[in-house]
């Protein structure tokens, strides 16, 4: 976690009904968890939220996210 400079982008993928259109707000919890963790200037980047009709397990939410790195 030291390591992280900042968050690039957050893919967040819900596993959901046709019918359900708020997958920005579920993905706003791992935005917020970023923020809190290494601050508003480097915890948040670019963000997509989208809906699947399923995801492996049938777990509900996968977050894919791509960092900078602090190297030395």
């Amino acid at each position: 976690m030291n390591k992280v400079k900042r968050v690039i982008k957050v893919l967040g993928m819900v596993n959901c009904t046709p019918e359900f259109e708020k997958h920005p707000f579920i993905i706003n919890g791992a935005s917020e968890l970023f923020a809190q963790v290494w601050g508003e200037e480097n915890g948040v980047g670019v963000r997509s939220a989208v809906g699947f009709g399923s995801l492996p397990d049938n777990i509900p939410v996968e977050i894919e996210a791509l960092f900078e790195l602090h190297v030395g």
